[in-house]
């Protein structure tokens, strides 16, 4: 594992009411299991996903019985003398550290908390810096009604719905009587808003091309069959303001942060570290 991975795995614990004051969500045979319990174990979770899972009564219900039959077996484990094995013994020093090593490091971010301003003023640096990052691409917006290819005279069909749509008929109230599209002939036909490379390059290049609300397309020719387009709306390329991404960019200023003061943390005490060669070789050739 590299340095990298190993300071991007350690996940940070969490602080919260709950690990404030224990109360007993299961006993049973003289043991027991809290709050915290369910709390310690949800933290290999996203911190998202943890809450939702935490505020489903049913779900803390499962977690706790589960780590209920977990330390119930534990305990028969140190009753039959398991813990005291040189294998077990490796395994639970190698879970402690690992808890204390995530804990020092979550301890590590909250101290890694720049100022508002230092961190407006970084978030400002990095948008002037990553123009092309904050662009938004031109998208269109159209209806359409699809004539299936699998229907006999197609085409002729598409192109008497064309005349209809020209001579001003109702262009929502065709694509739900004639679309063979059913998802978007429900809506009118409508597809929603969309950008280059969403669609296949015929229909791409027909809506794109439409430049005013309304516009009609001439028949587009898909392996879908025959398509007529009518543009809603199209907007232009534009760059998002600073406004729109400060608070984006102050979250990727801080988690920037924070990692490389755990970066330099870590490699504080990787420094420390004297491998010995000779013994991971000979550890090694035992599994060839």
């Amino acid at each position: 594992m590299t340095l990298h991975s190993f300071v991007l795995r350690c996940v940070p614990l969490l602080c919260c009411a709950a690990l404030s004051h224990a109360e007993v969500l299961v006993q049973g045979a003289g043991l027991s299991i809290t709050s915290q319990d369910v709390v310690a174990d949800s933290l290999k979770v996203p911190e998202e996903a943890r809450k939702a899972a935490l505020a489903k009564a049913d779900t803390v219900s499962q977690v706790a019985v589960s780590l209920f039959a977990r330390r119930a077996l534990a305990d028969e484990a140190r009753q039959l003398g398991l813990d005291k094995s040189d294998q077990a013994i490796a395994a639970l020093n190698v879970a402690r550290d690992r808890i204390l090593s995530d804990a020092y490091l979550a301890r590590l971010d909250a101290k890694t908390q720049p100022d508002d301003a230092v961190l407006n003023g970084l978030a400002l640096n990095l948008y002037k810096a990553e123009p092309q990052r904050f662009k938004v691409p031109e998208e269109v917006q159209v209806r359409h009604i699809l004539i299936s290819s699998i229907q006999p005279d197609a085409r002729a069909k598409a192109a008497e719905v064309l005349a209809k749509l020209q001579a001003g008929g109702d262009f929502q109230a065709l694509a739900k009587e004639l679309s063979a599209d059913t998802g978007s002939a429900a809506k009118g036909g409508d597809l929603g808003s969309f950008g280059r490379g969403k669609m296949v390059p015929p229909f791409e290049a027909a809506a794109f091309a439409l430049q005013a609300p309304g516009d009609l397309s001439d028949l587009v020719e898909t392996q879908f069959g025959f398509h007529i387009l009518q543009l809603v709306e199209k907007k232009p390329e534009r760059q998002r303001s600073f406004e729109e991404v400060q608070e984006a960019l102050r979250r990727d200023v801080l988690a920037k942060a924070r990692s490389e003061a755990r970066t330099r943390e870590v490699q504080r005490v990787v420094d420390k570290a004297q491998p010995d060669e000779k013994a991971i070789e000979a550890f090694s050739a035992t599994f060839r």
